[in-house]
């Protein structure tokens, strides 16, 4: 995630783009891509020009808060990135469920609200509680997309790798192989859709208290 620069993902991000043709592309902002308001604003334009992107996604919360306003008043979507944030993992010391503590789920509460307030029109929590994520969904009126959040919330993400059981080494406690016993790949992405839907993925397994 650190490594990653603007030129990769706007290459990726097109490549996606040319491969779908009725889904919303949502390309991750790299680290330090959006230090200033104003370079998130040229990063951005970059995705959404040259790779094609329908949306934006910056990871933190109240320190982003003027970036998020920055970009949507300026006509670009974004989607805010809450809980376990990977560009964050120097800082955060180590992969592991954010918001377990009080204070710490006030103030990612506090952040998803502010990021809402700011024009984001889409929220990813990532390895947080289900008890704080189902209270986060509650309290938004935007979508809010699930890593490790548990089912009460508006819809899920999993990494494709993780999710078709090829990543290899230890997998994390909210992954579920869709491939074992799926035949294919596409039967694996079907039977992962059709879970989340019936709302079976994540199941208690899969979720943080």
């Amino acid at each position: 995630t650190l490594p990653v620069t603007v030129n990769e993902m706007v290459y990726h991000t097109a490549n996606v783009m040319r491969a779908s043709s009725h889904c919303m592309v949502v390309a991750d902002m790299p680290f330090m891509s959006h230090a200033t308001p104003e370079q998130a604003l040229l990063t951005a334009g970059r995705l959404m020009k040259e790779g094609g992107a329908h949306m934006v996604k910056i990871e933190g919360g109240a320190p982003q808060l003027d970036t998020v306003h920055h970009l949507t008043a300026r006509a670009v979507p974004v989607c805010g990135h809450l809980g376990l944030m990977p560009q964050s993992i120097h800082q955060l010391g180590a992969y592991k469920v954010q918001g377990r503590g009080e204070h710490q789920a006030e103030r990612i509460l506090k952040d998803a609200v502010g990021l809402q307030d700011a024009g984001a029109q889409m929220l990813v929590l990532e390895c947080v509680p289900s008890l704080l994520a189902a209270e986060i969904t509650r309290a938004l009126d935007i979508p809010v997309i699930g890593i490790g959040a548990g089912v009460d919330v508006d819809g899920q993400v999993l990494v494709l790798y993780d999710m078709l059981g090829i990543t290899g080494g230890d997998t994390p406690k909210f992954v579920r192989d869709f491939l074992a016993g799926a035949g294919s790949v596409p039967a694996a992405l079907t039977a992962y859709v059709e879970a989340v839907r019936g709302k079976s993925f994540p199941a208690k397994e899969h979720t943080f208290s």
